[in-house]
């Protein structure tokens, strides 16, 4: 570039104004211009305030600069709110309703279709009208502290001897040192007095008690009928809420028999839970297992909520409790058991080991918050799994066992 070119390339970047833009300058608008624009002729930001203060403004709708919105949507003449209008208080504008008045109650909701359109998940709950009653069962702790509170007492009602030691059976010392437990419930007495009649030593009922066909039952099987009074049955009672009778029979059971040619047995690892207990004997019985060992640190089987969750059906599974279950798992082995073990680790499900392994079988189950003894588990001759989803990590003792007796019940009725 020669030096007559750099000047004058200097002297014009001298003469601009700083910032000024090389684009060609924008012509002056006119008055028809502004006209079209909304008629503001150039007035400053402080001009067109006026004498307004700040937010003192026009209502939305009487704008007069809004020319460009649908015709019509803005032309309603808004009057000022005056003290007793009837407006709604959920953001007081003209004719609505407040939040409780829309004319509907709280569950109007809309239709379900319109909840799956919007992709809103949709819950079914069950009326408040239609909920059942749960059943309030007493703890050990709370069944002692019962016992020692009746013991002090100079209640004629609770004095005689016959109903301490029938109060003694609400405890496991009681039950161990009298060799009897209690069957609580319609059902339960029923189930004992209908099976195990040989165990039964008597029946207790308070006086508004009226299932005749129970006590015609009852009778008929010559079991002796005594009356409690309403405040006796509560004392007794592992329930907030009595049924009205009670049976007191022996402690006894059957042994499995182990030199069967084919068989299912459920060993049980310190189960502590009695509702599990009692669910595990109803499946038990309900798919045709040969017995039940409960190893130590399980639940006593004759505790009450045991009997009540077994429905009193615990008895006809033989079963043996209070076991090693080291020198069981050996034991059985050496009967031709094949020891199964439930793991979240194994790779296989029961249908998958050969079947010549599965004529006679033993489930291990174990502990609901502990799971199985992990040395149990390596004197296992079989782990398995149940195929499940990978959004839950593990499911309840009674549920697997269930699932388990099932398949075992399916494979044993193909061996045939």
């Amino acid at each position: 570039m020669s030096e007559e070119n750099k000047n004058r390339t200097v002297k014009m970047t001298l003469d601009r104004k700083f910032g000024v833009s090389e684009k060609p300058e924008r012509r002056p608008r006119r008055d028809d211009d502004r006209e079209e624009r909304g008629g503001r002729e150039g007035r400053s930001f402080d001009d067109r305030r006026g004498d307004r203060k700040f937010g003192d403004r026009k209502p939305f709708g009487d704008r007069g600069d809004r020319g460009d919105r649908r015709e019509g949507r803005f032309d309603r003449e808004r009057r000022p709110r005056r003290d007793g209008d009837d407006r709604g208080s959920f953001g007081g504008r003209e004719g609505r309703r407040s939040f409780g008045d829309r004319g509907r109650s709280f569950g109007d909701r809309r239709p379900r279709r319109e909840f799956a359109k919007a992709g809103a998940p949709i819950y079914r709950q069950r009326p408040e009208e239609q909920k059942e009653e749960i059943e309030e069962v007493l703890d050990e702790a709370a069944l002692e502290a019962r016992v020692a509170e009746v013991e002090s007492s100079e209640d004629s009602n609770f004095n005689p001897p016959w109903f301490k030691r029938m109060l003694a059976l609400t405890t496991e010392k009681g039950r161990e040192r009298e060799g009897r437990f209690l069957g609580e419930g319609v059902h339960v007495v029923q189930e004992l007095v209908s099976h195990h009649r040989e165990l039964v030593l008597g029946v207790y009922m308070t006086e508004s008690f009226n299932d005749e066909a129970l006590i015609e039952q009852i009778n008929e099987a010559e079991i002796k009928l005594n009356v409690l009074t309403d405040e006796q049955m509560k004392k007794i009672s592992s329930t907030v809420t009595t049924q009205g009778i009670v049976a007191v029979a022996r402690i006894a059971s059957k042994k499995p028999v182990y030199e069967s040619s084919r068989s299912v047995l459920t060993l049980v690892d310190a189960v502590q839970d009695p509702g599990n207990l009692g669910t595990l004997f109803r499946t038990s019985l309900g798919f045709g297992s040969d017995g039940m060992i409960l190893g130590r640190g399980t639940v006593s089987p004759f505790n009450p909520k045991v009997v009540r969750g077994s429905s009193g059906t615990f008895l006809r599974v033989p079963f043996e409790f209070d076991v090693d279950l080291i020198d069981q798992i050996n034991f059985l082995r050496s009967k031709g058991y094949t020891i199964i073990a439930t793991d979240l680790h194994a790779k296989q499900s029961l249908k998958e080991i050969p079947q010549n392994k599965l004529r006679k079988m033993a489930f291990l189950v174990g502990n609901e918050g502990a799971g199985t003894n992990p040395y149990f588990i390596e004197l296992a001759d079989e782990t398995v799994k149940i195929p499940m989803s990978s959004e839950l990590e593990s499911l309840n003792v009674a549920v697997a066992h269930g699932i388990l007796s099932y398949e075992a019940a399916q494979i044993q009725e193909d061996l045939k």
